[in-house]
């Protein structure tokens, strides 16, 4: 099926998935969701495909997320449980993916965000281009970083998982390996020579590709993210960045970019990445899932999807307009949910 939203193939050893949505960043819909799955599932006791490779056609994306757009449909319509049974399916498949049987590479050219990351972290080796972009920007849009990532940026190195995960910060490919999200690094150009290798050769195939790292874009700032963003509350982490702010231009925009996205979803996702570190990935999921539904209903969630992907006038109007304005007794309830 050529205009399928998923090609799935065999190429010699590998079982090879194709995410073909390019005119939509290859985000990822509930039918795309159900044959990835399908896909795996067929390829589990295959004795020929002795490993699975997933990627993204065009050169734009891997895979932008989720068809948020829909979902906003869908929370406006009313239609909340269609809303979790998209949500429900997703983190069953970032389950699935986690303990699958067999090797699970992702190669990682372009766009790679939310959901994209959800298909891709949970595998056994994640190889990103130059042109990887890495991120979970889901307090922008006020969600929260889910697919798992509350268990996975809970665990990167210091405090950086705190920082990608309130700040939505770009990650381009080499500093997506360096930071965890990715495993090896190759170029572009070698992208089509390592998919054919693989599928002759197997997994090994990436030891031959993968490249020198370029130095962490991040080094600079790793010191003041760890002091900043190790704080044990989320009014800890504002003053943090307040207070070096003077000194380090660094931190000063920083604290900007916090200040402009949904002070709810700072909060819960501040909350749910401290209780993510102490969750294994099958729990955490657990834990996302029953998040998503109060979440979603939130006033927040369809006003910033309407302002930074519908309309995209780039000014939400949040409610309540400020982090020292949230009610933290209503973000515990939301996460007791």
């Amino acid at each position: 099926m050529p205009d399928a939203p998923v090609i799935a193939a065999r190429q010699g050893r590998i079982g090879h998935l194709l995410l073909d949505r390019a005119g939509a960043l290859n985000a990822l819909d509930l039918g795309m969701i159900r044959a990835i799955r399908a896909a795996l599932d067929s390829w589990r006791l295959d004795p020929s495909v002795h490993a699975v490779v997933i990627e993204g056609a065009g050169p734009r994306a891997f895979c932008a997320g989720a068809d948020i757009r829909a979902l906003r449909a869908l929370v406006l319509a009313g239609a909340h449980e269609d809303v979790a049974a998209f949500f429900r399916e997703e983190y069953a498949l970032n389950a699935a993916i986690a303990r699958y049987p067999k090797p699970y590479v992702a190669l990682i050219d372009g766009i790679c965000m939310g959901g994209g990351i959800g298909v891709s972290v949970h595998g056994r080796i994640r190889v990103t281009t130059e042109s990887g972009l890495f991120a979970m920007p889901e307090t922008a849009i006020a969600l929260f970083p889910d697919v798992g990532t509350t268990h996975i940026l809970s665990r990167l190195p210091g405090a950086l998982g705190m920082f990608l995960g309130l700040t939505g910060q770009r990650l381009a490919g080499a500093d997506a390996v360096h930071a965890g999200l990715a495993t090896h690094f190759v170029p572009r150009t070698s992208l089509a020579a390592l998919r054919d290798s693989l599928a002759a050769e197997g997994v090994a195939a990436v030891a031959a590709f993968a490249e020198t790292l370029p130095p962490f874009s991040l080094a600079p700032h790793r010191a003041a993210i760890d002091r900043c963003f190790s704080a044990p509350t989320l009014a800890g982490v504002l003053a943090a960045l307040a207070a070096e702010a003077a000194a380090d231009p660094w931190t000063g925009e920083t604290l900007a970019t916090l200040r402009a996205h949904s002070p709810s979803a700072l909060s819960w996702t501040f909350a749910a990445l401290r209780r993510g570190a102490c969750l294994e990935l099958e729990a955490a999921l657990a834990a996302e899932l029953a998040l998503t539904g109060p979440v979603t209903r939130h006033p927040d969630f369809a006003e910033g999807v309407r302002a930074m992907v519908v309309d995209k006038d780039r000014a939400p109007r949040w409610s309540p307009p400020t982090v020292e304005a949230v009610n933290p007794d209503l973000i515990e309830a939301m996460l007791r949910a």
